[in-house]
């Protein structure tokens, strides 16, 4: 696959403006599981339960008192979460404040972590000071569901760190691709050429013609692309197709090979709407050999007891739904899951969540403070 990294997107987002916002870290759950005991104090009261998940910058842990527990962890800096090498099961001590909705753990502190260091370096306490009012802006808005009068704040806001991102160097640009010394070198004769593309993108940038710099930092990536390719060499198809462990016909695995190397052109050549198509293509020859879950994998997600009848109906819905779906028949399946959900929110409603963002952490013998309070 072409890896566009999260940085080259930033000087994109600088280019277009609005996408410039970024988004809480969402890292995938850890697997390693054990049975030790999670210790979790919610300011002044210890509660005692194991850990269920651990998601990045969150944890959701079952109390020994019943209770479910989703804990925010996001006021910690990344290196600090790095360093608590949080897993499942893992016993841990956390002190913390209740928060009311989920949406309260993406507080300011947290989207400005989420920029990248050569914006917070540079950014003056003006700026800093206007984007944290359009931030809470930002918030209320979208709790009022008001999304034409929110997208005028995610300009407002873009216009603010436009300026910073334009102002990165292209040698700093190198390093946020993820090149150094250390990987791959690129040739003087590449490296100027790419340079002179690049400050005609930004300049273009700079005086509003973003289209026309769009244009050109898509040139500059095309030529930057060869040794991307080597920074972080392509999934190859059989890497790829390993990995779903499904006994596919050798008839199909030809065809699925074939439509993997278009979508590969495609992405190179930047045809987005060719490869959504190929994707869309490739994953309906897939869903032929793919298995749903079976009911009881699909139910040890859920870490609460169901009554024995509802047992019984829940199973006969699931596997009516994962039929219906399998056929293509997504209207009928639709009425499956809604019944199944019928049945389930009461359980969902009563094992919600407790919200607690953390403001202090122990865990293998060392303590962790947040840094944002």
């Amino acid at each position: 696959m072409k890896k566009t990294t999260k940085k080259s997107w930033m000087i994109v987002s600088a280019l277009t403006l609005g996408m410039a916002i970024f988004t809480p870290h969402q890292a995938e759950a850890s697997t390693a599981k054990t049975t030790n005991e999670i210790s979790v104090q919610v300011e002044q009261q210890q509660i005692k339960g194991t850990i269920k998940g651990v998601y990045g910058d969150r944890i959701t842990i079952e109390g020994k008192d019943g209770k479910n527990y989703y804990i925010g962890i996001q006021k910690f800096s990344d290196e600090q979460i790095e360093k608590m090498n949080l897993v499942e099961g893992q016993e841990i001590s956390v002190k913390g404040s209740l928060v009311e909705n989920y949406s309260d753990f993406y507080t300011f502190d947290v989207y400005k972590k989420g920029l990248p260091n050569e914006i917070t370096k540079e950014i003056t306490i003006e700026d800093l000071t206007k984007l944290e009012k359009l931030f809470n802006q930002m918030k209320k808005l979208e709790e009022e569901e008001k999304y034409d009068e929110l997208d005028k704040i995610l300009l407002e806001m873009d216009k603010i760190i436009k300026p910073y991102i334009l102002a990165i160097p292209f040698e700093k640009v190198l390093e946020l691709y993820g090149f150094s010394e250390n990987n791959i070198v690129i040739k003087e004769q590449d490296k100027k050429q790419l340079k002179s593309i690049f400050e005609q993108s930004i300049k273009l940038g700079k005086s509003g013609e973003n289209k026309k710099a769009l244009v050109k930092f898509d040139e500059f990536e095309k030529a930057l692309q060869p040794y991307l390719d080597k920074l972080y060499p392509p999934v190859t198809f059989e890497e790829y197709i390993s990995d779903m462990e499904l006994d596919i016909s050798t008839e199909d695995l030809s065809k699925l090979k074939t439509i993997y190397k278009d979508i590969q052109k495609a992405y190179k050549d930047n045809n987005d709407q060719l490869s959504e198509k190929l994707w869309s293509e490739f994953h309906e020859m897939i869903k032929l050999y793919s298995k749903p879950l079976s009911f009881e994998e699909y139910m040890s997600d859920f870490h609460f007891e169901i009554k024995a009848d509802d047992q019984k109906q829940l199973k006969k819905l699931y596997e009516e739904a994962t039929a219906l779906d399998k056929k293509g028949e997504n209207e009928k399946s639709v009425e499956k899951w809604v019944a199944m959900n019928k049945i389930l929110n009461p359980y969902f409603e009563a094992n919600k969540e407790i919200l607690i963002s953390a403001s202090k952490v122990k865990i293998n013998g060392k303590v962790y403070f947040a840094q944002n309070k």
